[in-house]
């Protein structure tokens, strides 16, 4: 094993250069595993039980959320979502800091007529979260239920609820299985 000199108060002080490396090893080793990784793909129901645009009803969807583009016209602008985004991370509690490591996403998404400014539909979900169900899959049931809403064949009511109750079960149950 090395043994080298560090500087030390009372001047220099033998030390087991293999035994630092362990130490900070293990310290980095800690502070990674508390990355957003540790965060749920689910945010917390109490907290983000989900919320709806009132002007969005399954009699007007073919006027609202089956226009090419309606999304648009009532998404909040990025400002408001990354300011969102930082508080909440620190409000719920999250050891990850990094905003990078998430997407400010709407529980009940907005093309399935989701409350676009409303905190309980708004939370920082994890980008890598440890279970695998990341942003990208949420995305992909947020392209294909809003096609089945408005060809009728699944109710708006419906689609809305399956993002609010657990969104990684609606994903099984009309994107695939996992």
């Amino acid at each position: 094993m090395d043994i080298c000199q560090f500087p030390h108060r009372s001047g220099f002080r033998r030390t087991n250069v293999a035994a630092r490396l362990l130490v900070l090893g293990v310290i980095f080793s800690a502070a990674a595993s508390f990355s957003a990784v540790a965060q749920s793909s689910a945010p917390d129901p109490h907290v983000t039980p989900g919320a709806i645009n009132p002007e969005v009803t399954q009699e007007n969807i073919q006027s609202t959320i089956c226009v090419r583009g309606w999304t648009r016209t009532v998404r909040p602008d990025r400002a408001f979502t990354q300011s969102l985004k930082r508080q909440q991370v620190g409000e719920l509690g999250y050891p990850d800091h990094r905003m990078s490591q998430y997407e400010e996403d709407h529980l009940i998404p907005l093309s399935l007529g989701g409350a676009p400014r409303d905190r309980r539909n708004l939370w920082p979900e994890p980008r890598f979260p440890a279970d695998g169900w990341n942003a990208e899959l949420k995305d992909e049931l947020e392209a294909v239920l809003p096609r089945l809403v408005c060809n009728g064949r699944v109710s708006l009511e419906e689609a809305r609820a399956a993002f609010a109750t657990d969104w990684r079960d609606a994903w099984n149950r009309y994107v695939g299985s996992r």
